[in-house]
């Protein structure tokens, strides 16, 4: 049957309802909560009740002639959608029936329901009086809750930025670039920003954690900065601090916080890449001469892609340790590399790396060391030293352990490139959103103006999600820093392990994240004008320098088969083999079938699910991989060869575990969120972030049964509803990023 005179209590309901049908998108859970919300209504009659009733059926929908006389009746009206409006859909209802107040069962199902404008503005025939974003959220207090317990430092170093020397130009020869990024680097010695993580003894506060996210902030001025920043005080300071004593502290510290001494990181090898431990620079100690020689002994034995190379005075070289012809291992040496005439010192070869894809203020090199001498107070000697009568020594005897405490204490660096690229995409992500909120196109001939690109749901689809991960792992970072600057927690081998993960996971979301905000923004995303272009050339090598992602994913993986319990590196898998028969008891459950296709909003909504989830995925994976290798063991395969064997698997067990971490560290830290409004904001961000994640791997979790074909596609279609939910306060979360109006220098967010 087709109504086509609608009573004055059916007529309140009619724009509802064509949402409600036009969306296709009705659970149980919905049709009950507007069958309870009629049920209550005592403005309708049982008559109107009883037709309202009728139309809330999936297996008998309401005619397509219905629902065309629907749309027909709010065209007619003239009755306008006013986005701005508190209850903007239970609003077009009071006027569509000339009520003078808003019906409180409608207002209950828009609530409950999740419906917002941009649901449904496509839908009617009439001009929307076009919102850029709600007020209902202030993004002060979410840049607030963001800065957490250093914002006093974060709000005077966000001043400090703003002169001319910060400003963001095209420079685009690598010379002008390099020299320009120097002095940056330079004012910011000066002004005490790059000690803060020292102790005040040599200018700092001895705060880590302050440290990263003033670093983040670099990347929203420039990548260059950024990275020369980090190789300055994080990597040339940073192992002076952690691997020196307290005399190469009082010489050297203070004036590397100042810039008054430029140093480098000499890591990395052509031929050995993320293997430190098979780096072939030699460190020899000559007793006769009481120093030790520092040697290149093979063409692509050299350190590559050196960071600070071309200005820096001195380096500290990572080298085989040999005393009296015995290997001691993997060990920093302080090495001068040019006098005070800028000249290179005798037996040290430099050449630059010359033009790369981003990062061209940062001066890349390669260094050669033939012979070189210097003293053996040279040797950073925190946990292995050359004693006064020759012998070597150290108090952590075994070498593994000696080995894995050294790079355990340079973890910091890890986290703050993940915290660069995060801050690179957050850059990017508001970029790209302020555009959406400016940029207007296509329309149905009828509305007056044409749409904002960020009321298209796939405009949407394709961004908010990536702001909801770039808070979630805001949090996971900030607590990583935390517990990595904890002194009282000596062992950092849990925490490396974990920061490998999160580093993989973190600074692939922002690659992605930033060639999305690309293609969001068209023709416009690629000029360089609009910083895109260089983020996305910055942050791609961050992917790979400190370590390599794929590599780092395993090592996670293997933390997670060991239970963190061994020490172990790409090539070292006997001490999580031991810890195999340990690990090979699945007490996972069979999921029961009504659980795998729970579809309601409660269900799906709730962190416990998101929890229960990845966990299961996590300890799966973990079980799968162990027994597998337990196997080709048996069979008589080389350990090395079995994990050869099931490096896919690794990767998956690794990326699985970060995610599962970042998202339990953000359910954590909101529940400390005083304010409710703004936890409950934050409660639906980690929603769509979780439910985002289990879309991305919906074919595994579908092969495990844990979730059926109707879950899965409820799950894809909560997604798309949540980004739309969170439409409205879009301009809102990435204001909350915090990221100053000075840096904002895109004239696409103008």
């Amino acid at each position: 049957m087709v109504t086509t005179d609608y009573s004055t209590g059916i007529l309140q309901y009619i724009p509802f309802f064509y949402v409600i049908w036009s969306d296709d998108l009705l659970s149980a859970s919905e049709i009950s909560v507007v069958q309870k919300a009629i049920k209550l209504d005592e403005t309708l009659s049982s008559e109107e009740k009883k037709q309202l009733d009728s139309w809330l059926h999936k297996d008998r929908p309401p005619h397509d002639d219905e629902i065309k006389n629907w749309k027909q009746t709010i065209a007619t009206s003239k009755v306008k959608l006013i986005e701005s409006d508190t209850y903007p859909l239970t609003s077009l209802s009071q006027r569509l029936v000339k009520n003078d107040e808003l019906n409180e069962q409608l207002k209950h199902i828009e609530v409950h329901l999740g419906i917002q404008p941009n649901h449904y503005n496509h839908l009617f025939d009439v001009e929307v009086v076009h919102e850029k974003t709600s007020d209902e959220y202030d993004a002060d207090v979410l840049d607030t809750i963001l800065k957490g317990e250093h914002a006093e430092e974060v709000d005077e170093f966000r001043k400090f930025l703003d002169k001319p020397d910060f400003a963001w130009e095209i420079l685009r020869d690598k010379d002008e670039f390099r020299n320009r990024v120097l002095k940056q680097v330079q004012l910011l010695g000066e002004a005490g920003y790059g000690a803060m993580a020292y102790p005040g003894t040599y200018g700092g506060t001895d705060n880590m954690p302050a440290y990263a996210a003033i670093f983040e902030h670099l990347m929203f001025v420039d990548g260059s900065l950024a990275i020369k920043f980090g190789v300055q005080f994080g990597l040339f300071g940073g192992s002076i601090q952690k691997l020196g004593t307290k005399k190469h502290h009082d010489q050297y510290l203070t004036d590397a916080g100042k810039t008054k001494l430029l140093g480098c990181f000499a890591m990395t090898e052509t031929g050995h890449g993320s293997n430190v431990r098979g780096i072939k620079t030699t460190a020899t100690y000559d007793k006769a001469t009481d120093s030790i020689i520092i040697h290149t002994p093979g063409k692509n034995d050299n350190k590559e892609y050196i960071g600070n190379a071309l200005h820096s005075k001195m380096a500290s070289v990572f080298a085989q340790l040999i005393v009296d012809g015995k290997n001691e291992g993997v060990h920093a040496i302080l090495v001068p590399l040019r006098n005070e005439n800028h000249d290179t010192l005798e037996g040290i070869t430099i050449e630059d790396n010359g033009y790369k894809l981003g990062l061209n203020g940062v001066d890349n090199g390669k260094i050669w060391f033939n012979n070189v001498k210097v003293p053996r107070q040279n040797l950073l000697n925190k946990y292995g030293e050359i004693k006064d009568d020759g012998s070597y020594f150290s108090t952590i005897k075994n070498p593994n352990k000696r080995f894995f405490t050294m790079l355990g204490t340079l973890v910091g660096g890890r986290i703050c490139v993940a915290r660069g690229a995060l801050g690179g995409s957050k850059m990017a992500l508001s970029i790209a959103v302020k555009y959406a909120l400016n940029r207007r196109q296509f329309n149905d001939n009828v509305k007056i103006q044409e749409d904002l690109i960020m009321d298209y749901p796939t405009h949407q689809l394709r961004l908010t999600p990536k702001i909801a991960a770039a808070y979630v792992y805001h949090f996971t970072l900030e607590d990583m820093m935390k517990c990595y600057s904890d002194d009282s927690q000596p062992d950092k081998r849990k925490i490396e392990t974990q920061v490998a993960g999160l580093k993989s996971i973190i600074t692939w979301y922002a690659n992605d994240a930033i060639q999305e905000c690309r293609e969001a923004c068209g023709g416009k995303g690629y000029l360089l004008e609009n910083r895109i272009a260089d983020l996305k050339g910055d942050v791609d090598i961050f992917t790979t320098f400190e370590g390599d992602n794929t590599v780092l994913l395993q090592l996670a993986a293997k933390g997670v088969l060991s239970d963190f319990r061994a020490e172990f590196n790409s090539a070292g898998f006997a001490s999580v083999l031991k810890l195999l028969q340990t690990q090979l008891t699945d007490k996972l459950t069979a999921i029961n079938p009504l659980y795998s296709n729970k579809v309601d909003a409660e269900h799906l909504y709730n962190p416990k699910f998101h929890k229960h989830a990845f966990d299961y995925r996590t300890r799966r994976l973990t079980y799968t991989l162990a027994m597998r290798i337990r196997d080709y063991i048996k069979k008589g395969i080389p350990s090395y060869q079995a994990f050869l064997k099931v490096q896919s698997h690794l990767l998956a067990l690794g990326k699985a575990y970060s995610i599962e971490l970042s998202y339990s560290i953000f359910c954590d830290h909101i529940e400390v969120i005083t304010d409710l409004k703004y936890r409950a904001l934050m409660e639906k961000v980690g929603c769509l972030y979780a439910l985002d994640q289990i879309n991305s791997d919906a074919r595994w979790f579908l092969e495990q049964g844990y979730i059926g074909n109707t879950k899965s596609k409820a799950i894809r279609q909560r997604v798309e509803r949540l980004s739309t939910e969170l439409r409205p306060h879009i301009e809102v979360l990435v204001d909350g990023f915090g990221i100053p109006k000075h840096c904002m220098s895109a004239p696409i967010t103008k």
